[in-house]
């Protein structure tokens, strides 16, 4: 039995909850999975996961065992960098998940220069709006806009977005174009919502040195960037989001910029990692590639 192999299994058992889904993340057979787990068992003497019909789930046993292997995995990986090539040509998959948005209109168009750099990293891209859940999906490192508010894990701020609020022309012919926060009496938003929290997303202005809240009424709320320009573009009402995500709504006439001396807050740009991944190094040449890319003059217009 290769140890660290069954190791690897191992935690991507845990990590995604099931046999199958820890195969098919590893390119692996499923009973390979099943045969290497039954050894690591009986080469150990305990049992490691519970396992039922619906889900898999570690003993306490299994919980501690579990922490022990991703230390040494990620140990492991750091060693062998150290003392061969890969410290300078870093092989691999790679799984990053950013939003919709950020990887359609920024990060992507890039990419090729960052894959001519590292071409033996091979790299999986999830775009989504949506929290993801790095250790139990699987996903080396996540792109994500605002607030971080888990300290579990690393942050690494990239760029403070520029955002804008915008309005479709329709919508603007009907209500007007309102050239100062006191004149948005009678002016409606489109209200974008979060999926997971509920959490629900107004209006923000930059007075001075405060934040202004402004609260106007909704006939239309969404829980996606793609949707909330759409309802927008419907004549819906005024939104606030990043520059780059209506730059060419406003180049062709789409939507309107409006109210630009009193600007919404800028948006934070976070790349974010569980700690036991600071060690790979493809973690981390990515991530310092999008520092470059960020502090490069192609996207001088998405920070202030």
């Amino acid at each position: 039995m290769d140890r660290f192999n069954a190791m690897r299994v191992f935690t991507r058992i845990v990590e995604l909850g099931g046999f199958a889904k820890a195969a098919d993340s590893l390119q692996m057979p499923r009973a390979s999975v099943t045969i290497l787990i039954k050894q690591l068992e009986a080469h150990l003497g305990v049992q490691l996961l519970h396992r039922t019909t619906r889900q898999v789930s570690p003993t306490l046993d299994g919980a501690a065992y579990y922490q022990r292997c991703v230390q040494l995995l990620a140990d492991l990986e750091e060693t062998e960098a150290a003392f061969s090539a890969t410290r300078r040509n870093p092989r691999g998959t790679l799984r990053i998940d950013m939003p919709a948005g950020v990887g359609r209109l920024i990060v992507i168009p890039a990419l090729p220069a960052f894959s001519a750099r590292y071409p033996a990293i091979e790299l999986e891209i999830g775009l989504n709006d949506r929290p993801v859940d790095l250790i139990r999906e699987g996903v080396d490192c996540v792109l994500r806009g605002g607030l971080c508010l888990d300290d579990s894990l690393v942050a690494r701020p990239l760029v403070l977005m520029e955002q804008v609020t915008c309005a479709s022309p329709g919508y603007l012919e009907r209500h007007g174009t309102p050239q100062s926060l006191d004149e948005l009496g009678g002016h409606q938003v489109v209200e974008y919502f979060s999926s997971v929290s509920g959490k629900r997303y107004g209006l923000e202005f930059e007075v001075g040195e405060e934040v202004r809240l402004v609260d106007l009424p909704k006939q239309v709320a969404v829980n996606s960037a793609d949707g909330y320009l759409a309802a927008c573009e419907a004549d819906y009402g005024l939104v606030q989001t990043p520059y780059y995500h209506v730059a060419q709504q406003l180049a062709d006439g789409r939507l309107r910029q409006v109210l630009r001396d009193v600007p919404p807050p800028r948006l934070p740009l976070t790349a974010l990692y569980p700690p036991q991944r600071h060690l790979s190094t493809r973690v981390r040449v990515f991530v310092d590639w999008l520092v470059e890319l960020f502090d490069g003059p192609g996207v001088h217009q998405y920070r202030r």
